[in-house]
């Protein structure tokens, strides 16, 4: 029975996935003649780093469960097991992996969601996108039809995450199916190079002979040739055509035709397709010192910063089918990806200190280093002053301080200096001010006699 015969023996619609995920022979056409599907597409060199280099940048970030409470965000414990281990015969690096993967290549991924009779998750599944049909039922919910199962299943059950989606349509947009020629002329092009180091350093051309040969002279002139001089092992051999044979070739020289700059735009466009800096691809000539660290920090930004918001989004509401979790949210740290060098990070850590909302703590957790047990090293500090922030009035007294004296000085009763300033009253000792006279002069039994006359 055909792949078509299969599948219009079931009652039920034939899709566009359910035709490709059967096996058959069905593959998606291009202009450079190179049929492309998920799995081809794989074949193509910059597809493939393209592709794991992010998959395998997001499924090793550290994740893990938060709540926020008044404004503030604190770890959600218990966190639930599939936080760090979604799907139980397989590591989370690889589960987190296959959803990316999908998401990349196909534009949809789907991950089966297992609950205990309590409704809490015990375990999840990457599925297949290619085996996943989307429906609408009669109240407009999104139903999923998953082959192997049954009964349609519900978005309790499956998560679906889409990529970009068009207007009116729910499955997001294939980059295979979208941009089939630029992989479809990427794969040419290296089968196009392999071809021509595998069958010589010259490309193919004829053999002009003057006289009329036999099928079988015609055969063994050909063969004679090709065995003497086809593959790059041989290709610098020298040759000799006898009896006014001569060798015309046929094909333009690679350098001629622009084949390594047309190499080279195809992995540009790759780079393009998956939003990653060319130089990430190991493309030569787009890298300097001066770029390299900005170009990482804008890949964060734009490349996978959406795709792991993506993931968040999509997978926060299965905490809240865990005890206390109605707030609870998933999160990826992009800080180590983000982390400036020594000197940047030293920096911004003075300044958090200085400016009072960071504490010596905070910066040692941030660099990874055991905490100091010590109440000061978790108490953030007042601008200017650098001071605990008990004693921030301390700057404002001194200031009063400074004021009372000048007014006292120039002949304000000191009890109302003290009041109006709002400072507390202070007895005097009697002795006067050492600005008159030296101290070791005044006699401290009877003071008032340093102001007597004569």
């Amino acid at each position: 029975m055909g792949i078509f015969d299969r599948f219009l023996g079931e009652n039920r619609a034939v899709s566009f996935q359910t035709i490709w995920a059967s096996g058959g022979d069905l593959e998606i056409g291009t202009q450079s003649g190179v049929a492309i599907n998920a799995d081809t597409a794989f074949r193509v060199n910059a597809v493939f780093s393209a592709v794991s280099l992010i998959s395998d940048t997001i499924s090793t970030l550290p994740v893990d469960s938060y709540i926020r409470r008044d404004g503030a965000r604190f770890p959600f414990r218990p966190r639930p097991a599939w936080v760090t281990k979604p799907d139980v015969d397989t590591t989370k690096e690889a589960f987190y992996g296959s959803i990316i993967v999908s998401l990349l290549l196909d534009g949809n991924a789907f991950v089966r969601v297992y609950s205990n009779s309590r409704g809490e998750v015990v375990n999840l599944v990457v599925l297949n996108p290619m085996k996943v049909e989307i429906e609408r039922n009669g109240l407009g919910r999104v139903m999923f039809r998953v082959e192997g199962e049954e009964k349609l299943l519900s978005s309790e059950q499956v998560i679906f995450i889409p990529d970009v989606v068009r207007p009116g349509h729910i499955r997001g947009i294939s980059r295979v199916e979208a941009l089939k020629d630029n992989f479809g002329l990427a794969m040419a092009l290296e089968n196009y190079a392999a071809r021509f180091f595998g069958q010589g350093a010259t490309t193919q051309g004829i053999i002009e002979y003057p006289g009329k040969l036999t099928q079988v002279q015609a055969e063994e002139l050909r063969e004679s040739f090709d065995n003497r001089h086809k593959g790059w092992r041989r290709s610098h051999r020298t040759g000799i055509l006898s009896n006014g044979a001569k060798y015309v070739q046929t094909s333009v020289d690679p350098e001629k035709s622009q084949a390594l700059d047309a190499r080279r735009m195809a992995v540009e466009d790759v780079a393009r397709a998956f939003n990653v800096p060319p130089h990430l691809l190991g493309l030569p000539g787009t890298t300097s010192y001066a770029s390299v660290e900005q170009n990482n920090l804008a890949w964060v930004t734009h490349s996978l910063r959406p795709i792991v918001q993506k993931l968040e989004t999509a997978l926060s509401p299965l905490l809240a089918r865990s005890p206390g979790g109605e707030n609870a949210f998933l999160k990826f740290s992009l800080d180590g990806l983000l982390r400036a060098d020594i000197n940047s990070r030293m920096s911004a850590y003075s300044v958090g200190l200085q400016s009072g909302f960071l504490t010596i703590n905070d910066v040692r957790r941030l660099e990874d280093l055991t905490p100091i047990a010590d109440e000061s090293a978790d108490t953030v500090r007042v601008p200017l002053a650098n001071v605990n922030v008990s004693a921030a009035t301390l700057s404002e007294t001194t200031e009063k301080v400074d004021m009372a004296s000048k007014l006292v000085q120039v002949g304000f009763d000191p009890v109302d200096v003290l009041r109006q300033l709002e400072l507390p009253p202070m007895a005097h000792t009697g002795l006067p001010s050492v600005q008159l006279q030296p101290i070791a002069q005044i006699d401290e039994t009877n003071p008032e006699s340093a102001y007597e006359v004569e």
